[in-house]
């Protein structure tokens, strides 16, 4: 009994103990809480002030940075008036709870006023992977690109395809301008922009037309100097010589001699898809029907070829104002052609006369005899009064001399017979044959004319018979 009594105290006094331990570890708990409450509240907020990533002190209020800002910004209002100003670097804060706070405003403000430099908040446009230049404005850039593309298309029709329609009529309704795009992607994004590195939109205009340079290589041709080749890609010597530090302007080149140019390529083309309608004609056949009514190497329009018409609907793509593709999408014929119908000669002509000669012109009489006439031997005899002019072989044979002579003959053919006679034929308007062509009997060899020693309008006729002269008059 006596140890159950014993243990029953000690029970108590261990569980006296530990309330007593507990009791006292929560009161060291909440003194300690209490504690480090009053010193969080003795704590002050500092900004560590770094420009582009380098501390250039510490302030106790952003406000310092911004004033300072502000200041060097609005000291150059003037100058830039128009655009909205920003600091070139980037500024940016580390905040940190201290006991005893210690700043640096003044020596923060002196750092930036020294160091901040003035951008623009700008816009850029950039082509592909080409970076154009920066602009005042959204609107601006994008005007940029609208004044390129009306270099290749009407400004009203591109307004109204940006919109929406689906194809814009020109050309009295004869085109159907159906679509407009770019060849790049472009992009417009807001950035940071050095002055002088702002354009405007005319500047950013020529710009995109001016085109990028790109790296190229020529090719030396022979004969090719250096300025020749710097010329040919709007270069100057010393460009090119820049390019080519090997090279010197008493360098002597070489034929297909590698030579680095920098090439101008455009930022992006225009491509503008039309359908368009045209009227065409349709070409005639010529056919070709022999005939032995006409001597070999004579020819008969017996019906002329007339063209026909049809109507012709194209899809147009054009890039930067030239066509680059054209595919027929339709077309109607409105009239039919008319084939040409020629007739050829298959009868052979023979170069032997047959010893009868015809009168050599159409109609006409003799003007003027063979014999004396003015002094002189007259060695023929003169034909006028003609119904036309057209002079005729007076029988088969070859042309051995056919043109102008001196001697007074002017314009003249000659034609052997090959049966021992001769004739002659002056003072034509002009010849039909050639030297040794053959000649039918009664074909046309000229017209009748005033060339040489002509008193009129007239054909001299001479016959030779085995080199004598002949008095024509008395052959018909």
């Amino acid at each position: 009994m006596r140890k159950i009594l014993a243990f029953q105290k000690e029970t108590e006094r261990r569980r006296n103990k530990w309330f007593t331990t507990a009791a006292a570890a929560l009161a060291g708990f909440a003194l300690s809480f209490q504690v480090v409450q009053a010193a969080d509240d003795e704590l002050e907020t500092v900004y560590h002030v770094y420009l582009d990533g380098e501390s250039v002190g510490t302030v106790a209020d952003k406000q310092t940075v911004d004033e300072t800002v502000d200041k060097v910004l609005a000291e150059h209002e003037d100058g830039y008036k128009g655009y909205s100003l920003t600091p070139g670097e980037d500024i940016s804060f580390v905040p940190e709870k201290v006991f005893e706070p210690v700043t640096e405003e003044k020596q923060v403000a002196k750092t930036l006023e020294d160091e901040i430099t003035i951008n623009i908040d700008a816009y850029q446009l950039v082509i592909g992977d080409e970076k154009l230049g920066f602009f005042k404005s959204e609107q601006e850039a994008k005007q940029v690109l609208s004044s390129y593309k009306e270099k290749f298309i009407d400004a009203e029709v591109l307004e109204k395809l940006e919109k929406g329609e689906s194809g814009v009529s020109v050309d009295d309704g004869k085109t159907t301008v159906t679509g407009v795009e770019l060849s790049k992607d472009v992009k417009v994004s807001e950035a940071k922009a050095e002055p002088d590195d702002m354009l405007s939109q005319k500047q950013g205009l020529e710009q995109l037309e001016k085109g990028t340079l790109k790296d190229s290589v020529h090719s030396v041709k022979e004969g090719e100097v250096l300025g020749e080749i710097a010329g040919k890609y709007d270069m100057d010597t010393d460009e090119l010589l820049d390019l080519n530090p090997d090279l010197t302007e008493e360098s002597l080149l070489q034929i297909d001699q590698e030579i680095r140019v920098a090439k101008r390529e455009p930022y992006l083309q225009v491509i503008v898809s039309e359908e368009t309608e045209k009227e065409e004609a349709i070409p005639y056949e010529k056919e070709v029907k022999e005939s032995d009514s006409l001597y070999k190497g004579e020819t008969e329009v017996e019906q002329e070829g007339e063209e026909g018409s049809k109507q012709v609907r194209y899809a147009v793509k054009k890039v930067n104002g030239q066509v680059s593709e054209e595919k027929i999408l339709e077309e109607t014929t409105t009239e039919e052609p008319t084939d040409e119908i020629v007739v050829k000669g298959t009868k052979v002509e023979t170069s032997r006369g047959s010893g009868s000669l015809q009168w050599p012109a159409v109609g006409g009489a003799i003007t003027s005899q063979m014999g004396q006439r003015w002094g002189k031997q007259h060695k023929g005899i003169d034909i006028a009064g003609v119904s036309n002019r057209s002079i005729l072989a007076a029988d088969n044979g070859m042309v051995v001399s056919a043109g102008f002579t001196n001697g007074g003959y002017g314009n003249k053919v000659v034609i052997d017979h090959r049966n021992g006679y001769r004739t002659v034929y002056a003072h034509l308007a002009s010849v039909s044959v050639k030297t040794g062509q053959t000649v039918a009997k009664g074909s046309k060899i000229g017209v009748m004319g005033s060339t040489g020693d002509s008193t009129g309008v007239h054909l001299h006729f001479e016959v030779y018979k085995n080199g004598a002269l002949q008095n024509p008059a008395n052959l018909f």
